[in-house]
């Protein structure tokens, strides 16, 4: 892997972290909301419905790192059931980075986003997280108190919104916990609502050398219209090169 922006050369892994360093968010509950996702040359979002298909090693890497830089993994519930989501384990998918959490606990929560609390509350997911990152379910009025009451009893609940989630007072809860580094791994609706309510600080984008056709999603899909009807503008931070594959980061203007 080789830094093509600015500059170029190749990279540490010390100095590839140090170009995914997290600003600092300041006080509680203020959040650093950074998404990371990846895409075809022509925008999909996905192959056969995940996003496996257009990733590679130097992707898988960055993606790992990521998750060690970060205080909670946000995602969509859809997303975690197609995607087969369960907790970090970093003895088998980030030991390269478990230096990245000297200090912390071994590994970030995953917090997942759903209206209706229709998750598998007997999964690996919700049941098998370890004790220092129990899993966090972002959920609404809405849904059913008997699902809340289940759910609590392995993972940590937090009620934000009423029929749909509010995805602003979502982050506000899990910076007042703490969590204030936080990884969008999407899906493309959750990105949208995060983006809609102008709350993206930053996208890490791996551009796949991989034209998919017509059919699939786009990074974002649904959701919100952005802030003001209007288009966000991002800068470029960095651009890295690894077998033709890109991996940007990009940084809203304005923040940072």
């Amino acid at each position: 892997m080789r830094q093509v922006f600015p500059g170029g050369s190749a990279l540490t892994d010390a100095a590839l972290a140090g170009l995914y360093a997290y600003p600092d968010p300041g006080a509680p509950p203020g959040c650093w909301v950074r998404a990371n996702m990846v895409a075809s040359m022509d925008g999909a979002a996905t192959l056969g419905g995940r996003t496996r298909g257009l990733s590679s090693e130097a992707d898988e890497q960055v993606f790992a790192m990521l998750r060690a830089l970060a205080d909670v993994i946000l995602v969509g519930a859809g997303t975690a059931r197609a995607e087969r989501y369960a907790p970090v384990r970093p003895e088998s998918e980030g030991l390269r980075w478990a230096w990245l959490r000297d200090g912390r606990t071994p590994s970030a929560p995953i917090a997942v986003v759903t209206r209706a609390l229709d998750l598998d509350l007997a999964s690996q997911l919700l049941a098998g997280a370890p004790p220092h990152a129990r899993t966090i379910v972002i959920t609404t009025q809405a849904a059913p108190a008997d699902r809340r009451a289940a759910a609590a009893r392995t993972a940590e609940v937090i009620v934000a919104g009423e029929a749909m989630v509010d995805v602003m007072a979502a982050l506000e809860a899990l910076g007042g916990r703490g969590y204030q580094r936080v990884l969008a791994e999407g899906g493309p609706h959750l990105l949208a609502q995060i983006a809609g309510e102008g709350l993206l600080d930053e996208l890490c984008l791996t551009v796949s050398p991989l034209l998919a056709g017509p059919g699939a999603n786009r990074i974002v899909a649904g959701g919100l219209p952005m802030p003001r009807g209007g288009a966000q503008r991002f800068t470029l931070n960095h651009a890295l090169e690894a077998e033709g594959f890109l991996l940007c980061r990009y940084v809203r203007q304005g923040v940072g």
